[in-house]
């Protein structure tokens, strides 16, 4: 089926964005959110906090409880920032540049090192390996920031050299320690990294008191509850190649997370041709599919396994991505081909922009 597309007055974040701005008080009237936000994991992200329980356990609107609402968002990227510095593949000394220099020694790395690299071989083995966080030995050679005109594609021998490596069964884990069985074998867990910290935020806020809230980072979108005990939010699609400036449509999310990944997202252009970010584990150029994008919805707490999956669907293509979505419980999808055709699943809840 295909959709209207409509116009939006503000800015959408990478795939996904909410489209309300405040929310009604005890009182009936309208509260605005506290708000924060900041660059992170190669973004930026965004927290809104609508409504908090005070120390008698009432519910307020945030605007009442600045200053515990300031200190959760503050807390919650603190939290960000130092799970970043410990998975990111470019900081020299985070957990997994250590694993990857290692050279197949074992590395002693972090609980959430450990529980992510988990996370991350677990869908490495349901895609049987299309999607691989082995995979770093290839995105090291390809630059998706370089300014224009300046990008290059990698050397086409050094990349079939490293998809030599890419095996996620090259992993061991004893403990907190792990081990690249292949000494030429890299970590990055980009595919998944991003909603798995979403997920730990959440459980922050959530610690702190907040009822009511969204969760922006870029592409990954988590609300705690509604906007009222009455309302859900209201979270827009972006149409794919827009410029952030349209959307297919809109789904209604109370407790929920929606990952959007695409095509799009980050491509570069070289001699004429564009390349994007989604890879080919088996040769380490950009996957062939015929979806520009594709959005999960699940409930609040799985931002991780919808990050992977979308990706996954990605790989898949339309037909077996659409199967493997509503082979999962609890997960729907909103499937954008690049034909401009649009698949949900039964239950997506995608209400067609007008």
């Amino acid at each position: 089926m295909t959709h209207a597309l409509k116009k939006l007055n503000t800015i959408l974040l990478a795939g996904v964005i909410i489209m309300l701005a405040g929310c009604s008080g005890t009182s009936g009237t309208v509260s605005e959110p506290v708000m924060g936000d900041g660059y992170y994991l190669d973004t930026v992200c965004s927290i809104s906090i609508y409504r908090m329980t005070d120390g008698q356990g009432e519910v307020k609107p945030a605007a009442e409880m600045s200053d515990e609402a300031n200190a959760a968002i503050a807390e919650a990227f603190d939290l960000c920032s130092d799970l970043e510095s410990k998975i990111s593949r470019t900081r020299r000394d985070s957990d997994i540049s250590r694993l990857n220099d290692a050279k197949g020694e074992w590395v002693d790395v972090s609980e959430y090192t450990r529980e992510l690299i988990q996370k991350g071989m677990e869908y490495s083995n349901m895609s049987d390996g299309s999607f691989d966080i082995t995979v770093g030995g290839v995105t090291e050679q390809w630059d998706f920031h370089a300014p224009e005109g300046e990008a290059k594609v990698p050397d086409k021998e050094a990349l079939a050299e490293a998809v030599k490596h890419i095996n996620y069964r090259n992993i061991a884990i004893e403990g907190n320690r792990v081990r690249l069985t292949d000494p030429e074998t890299k970590l990055d867990l980009g595919g998944i990294a991003k909603g798995w910290i979403g997920d730990r935020m959440t459980e922050l806020l959530e610690s702190k008191g907040v009822v009511s809230a969204v969760i922006n980072l870029g592409g990954n979108m988590i609300c705690i509850g509604g906007k009222t005990d009455e309302d859900d939010f209201a979270i827009g699609v972006e149409t794919p190649f827009s410029d952030r400036t349209e959307i297919i449509g809109k789904i209604d999310a109370r407790d929920k997370t929606l990952v959007t990944s695409g095509v799009y997202e980050r491509q570069i252009e070289v001699d004429g041709k564009k390349y994007h970010h989604i890879l080919n584990t088996g040769t380490g150029w950009p996957v062939e599919t015929d979806l520009d994008a594709v959005t999960l919805i699940a409930d609040k707490g799985r931002s991780g396994d919808i990050d992977a999956l979308s990706t996954i669907c990605l790989i898949k293509g339309a037909d077996e991505g659409m199967k493997l979505i509503e082979e999962q419980d609890g997960i729907e999808g909103v499937f954008v081909l690049s034909d401009g055709d649009i698949r949900t699943t039964a239950r997506a809840g995608l209400e067609a922009a007008k």
